[in-house]
């Protein structure tokens, strides 16, 4: 399988799109102005305790107070809270925990108006992001996420990913993380430690260990709602989470963004250095890879899958309902119930992908095709379960329902991605124009354009592909009148991402 990374960056976020064999199988968002990403750590004040609900609203500086339950405290609070103080007074100064003195663990049946009180500092990590009208998730068992390994600091304890399913392997990673765990702190090891070395190991250990150095020095001054760590940028998350051997290339048509992920490639596997490329060409970065279109392709109400068959997906507040339908599939079965297993394997496999496409989280039901035969329901279930192991995100599958039901929960940490991709319609009755009638507007506003800019050359024009198509026809086109008309030869580039109506000039 050939992996990319597309990265596209403007003045206001940047969209990075992940590509298996050229189809579009993960699309994030980073919001430049965002300030609360998962795995994100501040320095908190408690605002108002709630023993009914045995948890506390944190100000963490949102306009909706952070949530913060007893069971997200941690065990080893009261070390992490007298830490915290002895670094603040100036008490403590080594950050390593290696002469530290934990303490006892916190009650796990306990209750949280006997630990936090009103108006404490409180060190906190974004678990999960703002969604709707409800503010950030927090926990105050705190994290450091590195490639191969997890940093948890005031604990003890080494543990390995449970998706690594051989005994030996497990035995080998726990002896090598346990002859170079630092005093005071634990080690989860990730799935794509499988196989590593210990200097691998050992070098992902002494990265992340730097990180907690550099929080506690930032802690020391930080002042409360401050953000004491950041998590990575999404594109070094990605990479951290997903980088292997199967990635061929990773754009970017940002400069400096693109020197970072050369850099961390660099850090984390030199070899691969050389598949950081600068995208530089003048046609938009998306359009290049096919992207636009597959974006608008996945991201409607209704997505086509092969031979007519489709899915209908819903969203409300409460869950997602996805509809598989067979549509006009010509099938080659010899009943009906081949041709509807043959089209739930189908819905399956893009089941699966539009999970991660969307990042939908909380309850999916899926109303797959009804099926009599007990085998093929076994068949379509364990099918689902294969293709959701690639998903990250944790998610719980339960087999088909008596009416032929599949439930699905998905954890739920950022909001959905939510695309637009109807547009309106320039006819009142319906129906899409020739585009003729923008001629006179494109033209006035080319008078304009070479008007003000008459000693520039390069000129370009962004147009919907219909457009384009009809200014490009005919041997005396319109591009070739206005060559003759201002002296100067106008690039028409077709962009997917326009509305009908929507153009656009620049220059170099």
């Amino acid at each position: 399988m050939k992996t990319e990374l597309i990265i596209r960056s403007n003045s206001a976020d940047i969209d990075y799109a992940l590509l298996k064999d050229g189809k579009l199988n993960e699309l994030h968002k980073e919001n430049n102005n965002v300030q609360f990403s998962v795995g994100d750590v501040f320095l908190a004040k408690v605002k108002k305790i709630l023993p009914s609900l045995n948890a506390a609203f944190v100000d963490v500086g949102y306009q909706k107070d952070a949530f913060l339950h007893y069971q997200d405290l941690g065990p080893q609070l009261l070390s992490l809270l007298n830490f915290q103080n002895r670094i603040i007074t100036g008490k403590q100064k080594d950050f390593t925990l290696k002469n530290f003195h934990c303490e006892p663990d916190i009650d796990k049946n306990g209750k949280i108006d006997s630990i936090l009180k009103t108006g404490q500092s409180l060190l906190v990590q974004i678990v999960k992001e703002p969604i709707s009208t409800k503010g950030p998730r927090i926990s105050s068992e705190l994290s450091i996420a590195g490639r191969f390994l997890v940093l948890v600091p005031f604990s003890d304890r080494v543990s390995v990913s449970q998706k690594i399913e051989d005994n030996d392997e497990k035995d080998r990673l726990k002896r090598l993380a346990k002859s170079i765990k630092p005093k005071g702190f634990g080690i989860i090891l990730r799935t794509v430690a499988e196989g590593k070395k210990v200097a691998e190991l050992d070098k992902d250990l002494q990265n992340s260990l730097k990180r907690w150095y550099a929080m506690c020095r930032v802690v020391v001054t930080a002042k409360p709602k401050a953000k004491v760590l950041s998590e990575l940028s999404r594109g070094s998350s990605i990479l951290r989470d997903l980088f292997n051997d199967s990635f061929t290339s990773i754009v970017a048509n940002d400069e400096d963004l693109y020197l970072s992920l050369k850099e961390y490639i660099g850090r984390i596997d030199p070899a691969k250095e050389s598949i950081v490329k600068l995208y530089e060409s003048d046609v938009p970065i998306f359009e290049k890879y096919g992207i636009e279109r597959q974006i608008k392709g996945a991201f409607g109400k209704t997505v086509s899958m092969a031979k007519g068959a489709y899915l209908i997906i819903e969203h409300t507040e409460a869950l997602h309902v996805i509809d598989v339908n067979s549509g006009n599939r010509a099938s080659k079965g010899t009943s009906q119930e081949d041709t509807a297993f043959e089209v739930n394997l189908i819905a399956a496999d893009e089941i699966a992908r539009q999970l991660q496409l969307r990042d939908m989280g909380g309850i999916i039901v899926v109303d797959f095709i009804d099926m009599q035969n007990p085998e093929h329901r076994r068949l379509l279930f364990e099918r689902l379960k294969a293709q959701m192991e690639f998903d990250r995100t944790k998610h719980k599958i339960l087999p088909p329902s008596k009416f032929g039901l599949i439930q699905i929960t998905r954890q739920r940490v950022r909001p959905e991605l939510s695309i637009e991709t109807t547009e309106p319609n320039p006819n009142q009755n319906g129906q899409v124009e020739a585009p003729i009638f923008l001629i006179d507007q494109i033209e006035n506003a080319l008078d304009q354009f070479v008007l003000n800019n008459s000693k520039t050359n390069g000129i370009v024009l962004n147009v919907h592909p219909f457009v384009a198509a009809y200014i490009n026809s005919g041997l005396l086109s319109l591009k070739l009148k206005w060559m003759m008309k201002y002296k100067k030869w106008i690039k028409v580039l077709p962009r997917d991402a326009y509305q009908y109506l929507e153009f656009r000039f620049i220059d170099k």
